[in-house]
């Protein structure tokens, strides 16, 4: 017979099951994290949790905050459950489930985040941290810098009282503490952004530029702003999940969390109000972060987009079965090693060829059930991310761009909206219904593409890309996936 997951039921979960070995009495909140999604419990909260374990720093638990509407369902799921969080390592042939208790409250979601700066109001609340995704940095991507003219930063302000964005809330909050003479909190990015500490600055130290100069001021000189490296795949979790964990474990989670069993955090130490001892379970903390973050963004996050659009078009839902598929895999292999890599800067006791193989076993781990769908999404915020820095880096050294040009390509057929039988799909991107106008014109003119200068910026002016892409793009449409990449492979494209 299968337990709720509740505070008061804990003792009665298999023994099979981890459990915190602390008193939740004895935790007091240091933290607020602004999106709490399934990364952040299977990663942020999963090293606290670890750390309470050990007895320590017990005054950093964390509560959780959200800025919009669906956050709701999320804050509504946890309630029920006294903001526990199963969480499902998955090992083939050795599943472990833990349960952590890291999280105490979640701040009530209001339409404009009064209860959220309110919260901040609290002295011991020394950090927010954030896993808000790359869309909610109110960038422009074209130029990677934030962008003054979004609409939530245009509304914030000139309303900051009723702010709607993560960047507007964390503003106001530290507006209060300037005001009534508190220490501001750190802010600690956790999201997949080059430099998200320095991006998280400029959003906002730019809102506020745009409000008053003093307090722009008190932002840069005053608040700060960390730069970290985060990675563990988490996939979404569905009703696959759900009965997953009643059938091997026993246990009803309303939002249970499944996960690789590898994780890496990789810090900058620069936490003037304090933080919690995280050396200590496992967190690497170094000036170089960097290096590191340079490294994930375009070999595991750049291979995620080298394998999602094909899969897609070739209709592969799980992102094991991509890796099984010899053109897929074959694809990933050439591009990684022959244009991703040598244009990663060394990193300090890593060998990236190695590196290159870890990722390869776990984008193949078949008990992940990562789905192609979800590598797939949101590409007008990652390809300026993820593949455009590594096209840039090579046309500028003058080596070849066939591989990253036919990610790109891949990329402009999969936004067609219909796979190579013909099958449509929806686009899960903000900018999906522009993104597939443009790439239905492609289909005739490869230029309509590339002609979407705020993603593609510069490097949609130079001669050898647009040669590669229009190649690329016309083999797709002509000869489909399968073809095209036979062609790469064989160094035909």
């Amino acid at each position: 017979m299968s337990q709720n997951l509740k505070l008061a039921h804990l003792a009665n979960l298999p023994h099979a099951i981890a459990k915190p070995t602390y008193d939740r009495a004895d935790l007091q909140a240091g933290i607020l994290h602004i999106g709490v999604g399934n990364f952040h419990r299977a990663h942020q909260a999963v090293y606290l949790d670890e750390l309470f374990n050990a007895g320590k720093d017990l005054d950093w638990a964390l509560i959780g905050a959200g800025i919009r509407p669906g956050d709701g369902a999320m804050r509504q799921a946890l309630e029920h459950q006294d903001w526990l969080t199963t969480v499902v390592e998955l090992e083939p042939g050795a599943n472990h489930a833990r349960i952590t208790g890291a999280m105490v409250d979640f701040v009530p979601i209001e339409e404009h985040g009064h209860a959220i700066v309110t919260a901040l109001d609290n002295p011991a609340l020394r950090i927010v941290s954030l896993t808000i995704t790359e869309g909610g940095y109110c960038i422009d991507p074209g130029t990677g810098t934030f962008n003054p003219e979004h609409p939530d930063i245009v509304h914030d302000a000139t309303h900051l009282q009723t702010p709607r964005s993560a960047f507007g809330v964390i503003l106001a909050a530290l507006k209060r503490r300037r005001d009534q003479g508190h220490a501001p909190f750190t802010v600690m990015s956790c999201d997949n952004i080059p430099h998200n500490g320095q991006v998280a600055r400029e959003a906002v130290a730019g809102l506020a530029d745009l409000i008053d100069p003093s307090l722009a001021a008190y932002v840069r000189e005053q608040v700060a702003f960390p730069t970290s490296m985060v990675d563990r795949i988490t996939p979404a979790t569905t009703d696959r999940e759900r009965n997953a964990l009643v059938e091997r474990f026993g246990v009803q989670d309303n939002w249970p969390v499944f996960c690789e069993p590898f994780r890496q955090w990789v810090l900058e130490d620069h936490f003037p109000s304090g933080r919690p001892a995280l050396e200590e379970v496992g967190v690497t903390f170094t000036p170089r972060v960097a290096a590191f973050e340079l490294m994930k963004l375009r070999i595991l996050n750049g291979g995620h987009a080298a394998i999602a659009y094909p899969a897609g078009l070739l209709g592969i839902h799980y992102v094991h079965e991509a890796m099984e598929d010899p053109l897929v895999r074959g694809f990933l292999d050439k591009l990684e090693l022959e244009e991703i890599i040598p244009c990663v800067p060394p990193v300090p006791g890593v060998d990236l060829q190695d590196y290159y193989r870890l990722i390869a076993r776990r984008f193949s781990n078949p008990d992940v059930g990562d789905t192609i769908p979800r590598l797939a999404q949101d590409g007008s915020n990652r390809q300026p991310k993820f593949i455009l820095p590594s096209t840039r880096d090579r046309l500028k050294a003058g080596a070849d761009v066939t591989g990253l040009a036919l990610v790109s390509a891949l990329w402009c057929r999969y936004c067609a909206g219909l796979d190579d039988q013909g099958r449509p799909f929806a686009l899960d991107d903000p900018n999906a219904g522009r993104l597939q106008s443009a790439a239905l014109a492609a289909r005739d003119d490869a230029s309509a593409f590339l002609a979407m200068r705020d993603i593609f910026g510069d490097v949609a002016e130079n001669p050898v890309f647009r040669s590669r892409f229009e190649t690329a793009l016309g083999r797709l449409w002509r000869e489909g996936t399968r073809v095209t990449l036979q062609h790469y492979l064989g160094g035909a494209v």
